[in-house]
């Protein structure tokens, strides 16, 4: 009997408060999807869900939508937890069979190195059974698009078969007027595109001039229409 690609692969992304935890998931499900395989979200936290305060809580809800969004097998939310991280994922890594890891890493000092040691060395002695991803994230990030960002241009999206797709250029078939947001450091039209609907900011992620959350575009579109 022939296996399905990727199906002995699985990959854990772990992610903490602050706005480069949806990259990196995204960054997971990319990864996911080139493998055909299951993944993962997990994120620890000390003190107990009932005592987040409000950011903490909305990035949690965020994930959550994420999770169910992008389809992952689940969103894992280690609350009161008492347990260095590090331990914990690999509890998490072990019980789900995870093979390859996504974490983010801020730059950090020689001194806090020395002082307080690396967190992905010690990952890399607790888990020497998966492969670890380290992704550069910005210890600080004032805005998303000042870090991650070219300047946003004006655009619009267009229907196109069965999705939507970005275009330079109005044109009559155009659903949504907003600015986009290219990536730096590419030469494909990938990014985010911003977009008012209801009275509200609403955003999307662009995959080489093609918009990932189709379903979400429709729906939107469609209540458009009704108005």
């Amino acid at each position: 009997m022939l296996k399905k690609p990727g199906m002995d692969e699985c990959i854990l992304v772990c992610v903490y408060y602050g706005p480069n935890g949806e990259r990196l998931i995204r960054r997971g499900h990319k990864m996911a999807s080139m493998l055909n395989c299951p993944f993962y979200i997990l994120t620890v936290d000390p003190l107990p869900f009932d005592q987040f305060d409000a950011d903490k809580s909305e990035y949690v809800e965020r994930w959550q939508e994420l999770a169910e969004e992008l389809g992952a097998q689940a969103f894992i939310l280690r609350d009161n937890e008492r347990l260095p991280s590090a331990k914990v994922i690999k509890e998490v890594a072990y019980d789900k069979n995870v093979t390859q890891i996504v974490i983010g890493q801020t730059a950090q000092s020689r001194w806090e190195e020395i002082t307080r040691g690396s967190f992905i060395n010690v990952l890399l002695r607790e888990i020497p059974f998966a492969d670890l991803h380290v992704v550069s994230v910005a210890r600080n990030i004032k805005s998303v698009e000042e870090d991650m960002y070219e300047k946003g241009v004006r655009a619009y999206l267009v229907k196109d078969g069965d999705g939507y797709r970005v275009s330079f250029t109005q044109s009559k078939g155009c659903e949504f007027e907003g600015i986009f947001f290219k990536e730096m450091g590419t030469d494909f039209n990938n990014g985010i595109f911003k977009f008012m609907h209801d009275h509200k900011m609403c955003q999307v992620h662009v995959d080489d001039d093609r918009i990932e959350e189709t379903g979400t575009v429709e729906r939107m579109a469609e209540e458009k229409h009704v108005q």
